[in-house]
């Protein structure tokens, strides 16, 4: 699954001269959190977040009534608070990096530019979503967590024996473990049963985490 497939195209942006009135106005109406900052041509050049609005306008305590308050909004402009080092990503990007990006860097959002220019933003909201559809989570079936050795063959001799029960593999992602020379695999799979999953990871030398009807 790449970040196309799951991005908001065309997202909502402002310019660098828009009011942080009128922003906060946009933010309400389309119900957003982020918006990249663009130049008439639509070339990216910083990201605002409703965090930095609250960092840069008055807090509640102050002592400014409405009218001043509203006046002085009015000539902040967004240029004044956005983002300008804004990290980026690309449409063909896997969202597994593009996971990594916002883990790597703290961050809630990428906009996804091409040739200079920005088609759409992802949030970690979107890969929660798509992470959940890779995961098949709204299939139910048996879901075993289990480690073998990490060399190859291994987990196609697993999934060749589970073809033979009739078995079918909804998802199956492994991931490191601390054990050297071992390998953690958690499926998902339909048409069997508890035991036949547990008598099946056994007979292929696996070690048994969880296993469990979803």
């Amino acid at each position: 699954m790449l970040v196309k497939d799951v991005m908001t195209s065309n997202p909502v942006t402002v310019q660098m001269t828009t009011s942080v009135n009128d922003l906060q106005s946009l933010m309400k109406k389309h119900d957003i959190d982020t918006v990249p900052v663009t130049d008439k041509q639509g070339a990216l050049v910083g990201l605002i977040t409703k965090a930095d609005l609250r960092k840069a306008t008055p807090s509640d305590a102050t002592s400014l009534d409405m009218f001043e308050l509203s006046y002085l909004l009015s000539k902040l402009t967004v240029e004044k608070v956005m983002i300008k080092s804004v990290k980026t990503t690309t449409e063909n990007t896997a969202v597994e990096e593009a996971a990594r990006l916002l883990e790597d860097y703290n961050i809630s959002c990428l906009p996804v530019v091409k040739n200079g220019l920005v088609i759409g933003i992802v949030t970690k909201n979107d890969l929660f979503r798509s992470f959940i559809d890779m995961f098949g989570t709204r299939h139910a079936g048996v879901r075993a967590t289990f480690t073998v050795e990490d060399k190859p063959g291994v987990l196609n001799t697993f999934t060749e024996k589970l073809a033979e029960l009739k078995g079918n593999i909804v998802s199956l992602v492994t991931a490191d473990v601390s054990e050297t020379g071992r390998r953690r695999v958690t499926i998902r799979v339909t048409d069997v049963n508890l035991n036949q999953m547990e008598d099946l990871i056994k007979e292929c030398s696996g070690i048994l985490e969880d296993i469990r009807n979803v």
